[in-house]
């Protein structure tokens, strides 16, 4: 995951930028070239400790709300004539509830790397 991280930062970078109701920037290659060109190679990764931060609490929290709901939710009937489909539904409440679960948690790290990428300072100078 950290990896993923690290790897992806510059195209998060760069469609954070273009989310900004100021940007004139047309895509994601112009503001990458942006980013470039004003705040350098590193300027890419600006923003990478935020996401790394956020990335283990996130999936470590997804994997204990979905063992919990394991336990919690009842077992499907497999007799039931709607098997098949009560598996794909108890699977989905696992899921999401963990997604969701995992995503409250760290959102508020997306908020501060979204700060760093707009003040273009310091995980600790913005938080």
């Amino acid at each position: 995951s950290i990896f993923v991280q690290c790897v992806n930062q510059p195209i998060v970078r760069a469609s954070i930028t273009l989310q900004n109701p100021e940007s004139t920037l047309p895509n994601i290659r112009a503001a990458v070239k942006m980013i470039h060109e004003k705040y350098g190679l590193g300027g890419l990764w600006h923003g990478t400790s935020a996401g790394i931060l956020k990335t283990v609490p996130k999936y470590c929290t997804a994997i204990i709300v979905k063992d919990y709901m394991e336990n919690k939710l009842p077992q499907n009937d497999p007799q039931s004539p709607t098997y098949k489909t009560d598996q794909l539904l108890r699977s989905a409440c696992k899921s999401a509830t963990a997604g969701i679960a995992g995503a409250a948690l760290t959102n508020p790290l997306d908020v501060i790397r979204n700060e760093m990428f707009k003040t273009n300072k310091s995980l600790m100078s913005t938080v």
